[in-house]
């Protein structure tokens, strides 16, 4: 007699192919677990607004999200720089072990929150996760430091000086002297070497510096 062999259809599991497509535009951050940052260095982070929002830099709804900001440092998670484009903030932060993850989350909420309650709405305020990116070197630091203080240019053809909207005033690495607004610093003091004093190695920065791509 001769045998046959059954073959069975499958029907859960991985298959190429499968799952939702990506909506168009720019990517999303991925699910994956995340690496570990270096505990030693800055990170740089980005958070991106949700779609059918308002500007972040408009008129009323900016001192929120800058009140929230300068808000959020403890002892173990301290945000160094920040500045707010229309659709996503830019950070330059540090954290002790362990406190990155929830530092981050909670600087999230906390300005998600300011948003929605000067909008008298309720509802998602970010389209995304928070992207972070460890900045191990003097020369990383720098870039990031560049990127997001001056990012507004990127955005904003002829944009000349210190960003407004932006940590730009309490920055003590400039070149020339900029004037200080009055009142408490809107950003934590620096603790890792890369932040206070190695990135100076390549020297302080010029107000006229664009970012030329993301750090």
């Amino acid at each position: 007699m001769r045998q046959y062999e059954f073959r069975f259809r499958a029907w859960g599991g991985r298959r190429e192919g499968a799952g939702r497509r990506p909506a168009p535009g720019r990517r999303r951050v991925t699910h994956r677990p995340r690496p570990p940052l270096a505990v030693h260095a800055p990170a740089h982070v980005t958070l991106r607004r949700a779609a059918r929002l308002p500007s972040l830099r408009d008129g009323a709804l900016f001192p929120a999200v800058r009140d929230a900001l300068a808000g959020a440092s403890t002892d173990a998670f301290r945000v160094l720089h920040w500045s707010v484009q229309a659709d996503h903030v830019h950070l330059v932060v540090e954290a002790d072990r362990g406190a990155f993850v929830r530092g981050c989350q909670g600087l999230a909420i906390r300005v998600a929150k300011a948003v929605n309650r000067t909008l008298r709405r309720r509802g998602a305020v970010w389209g995304d996760r928070y992207h972070a990116r460890s900045l191990t070197t003097p020369r990383a630091v720098r870039n990031a430091l560049v990127y997001v203080l001056a990012n507004w240019k990127k955005h904003q053809p002829g944009a000349r000086g210190v960003d407004p909207r932006s940590s730009g005033r309490w920055f003590d690495g400039w070149r020339i002297s900029i004037p200080r607004p009055a009142g408490a610093a809107g950003v934590a003091v620096a603790r890792t070497w890369l932040a206070r004093v190695g990135w100076r190695r390549h020297g302080l920065v010029d107000v006229r510096e664009v970012p030329r791509r993301a750090p």
